[in-house]
């Protein structure tokens, strides 16, 4: 089975305009469970960029156990799902890299129930394999010499950035600030930038193509995961289900592996 994924940017940020990653193949068969009569059924999650590789593995898992059942992704930066949510976008389950995002939900009554915090984020420095700035700590990114991406303020990466250089003391001046953490990862990985400023899961995820630089200023800011199933929802119970997939063993062992923290 193969499932195409597209990343939906701030250009993608009205109710009109969902783009999501389908499930290709029949969920029964990946299953060896269900019928020709089986009900089908959609769940369409909205996540944080940063959470792109794990869904997909947890939706695959999902699906396994779900026959009928295709799951639908939506990546971007938090902020921008949060607008497209409140725009009325058919929305299930919504996952954030901040509690501030899906607070804005909870304000507006778009939340079901409790939002269910599930794991934990770190930044981390992302540089070329050969690192040609020379970068080694968070106060090499203020030299002007020094081509540094990070995240737009409204972004959790970006907050989290900020957050971290006032209590350093520091004041880092970008050439870009980018609507979700992947477009910053792709900026260092295309060589535009020398460094940007992402999540340890991002360093891993990207193997051998960036170096990550650690530094201890970083505690100042981790990023906890919320999950929620949305109010606007049709399948309100499949949504509960994904969201305790998400957040029990088989989400956690997926969330894990590629570099999250438990919330």
């Amino acid at each position: 089975m193969r499932r195409v994924v597209r990343v939906a940017g701030a250009a993608a940020a009205t109710a009109g305009l969902m783009v999501v990653a389908t499930g290709c193949g029949s969920s029964a068969a990946m299953s060896g469970q269900g019928s020709p009569s089986t009900q089908m059924q959609t769940l369409t999650v909205f996540a944080a960029a940063s959470l792109k590789s794990t869904f997909i593995a947890i939706g695959d898992r999902f699906e396994a156990a779900h026959a009928g059942t295709t799951v639908t992704f939506s990546f971007a930066g938090s902020s921008d799902l949060v607008s497209q949510i409140q725009g009325g976008a058919p929305v299930d389950v919504f996952a954030s890299a901040d509690a501030k995002n899906m607070d804005k939900l909870t304000r507006d009554n778009l939340v079901d129930g409790t939002p269910v915090n599930f794991a934990s984020n770190t930044l981390e420095i992302a540089v070329p394999p050969d690192n040609p700035a020379k970068v080694t700590s968070l106060r090499d990114l203020t030299d002007r010499d020094v081509k540094v991406v990070v995240c737009a303020p409204e972004v959790p990466c970006g907050a989290a950035t900020q957050k971290v250089e006032t209590a350093s003391g520091i004041d880092i001046k970008p050439v870009s600030e980018e609507s979700s953490v992947t477009d910053v990862l792709n900026k260092v990985t295309s060589g535009e930038a020398d460094a940007g400023m992402v999540y340890v899961t991002d360093v891993k995820g990207a193997g051998d193509k960036v170096k990550g630089v650690t530094f201890p200023e970083s505690s100042e800011a981790v990023n906890t995961y919320p999950i929620a199933t949305l109010a606007v929802s049709k399948n309100k119970e499949l949504a509960r289900q994904f969201v305790d997939t998400v957040s029990g063993p088989d989400g956690q062992k997926i969330l894990s592996a590629a570099g999250f923290a438990e919330p």
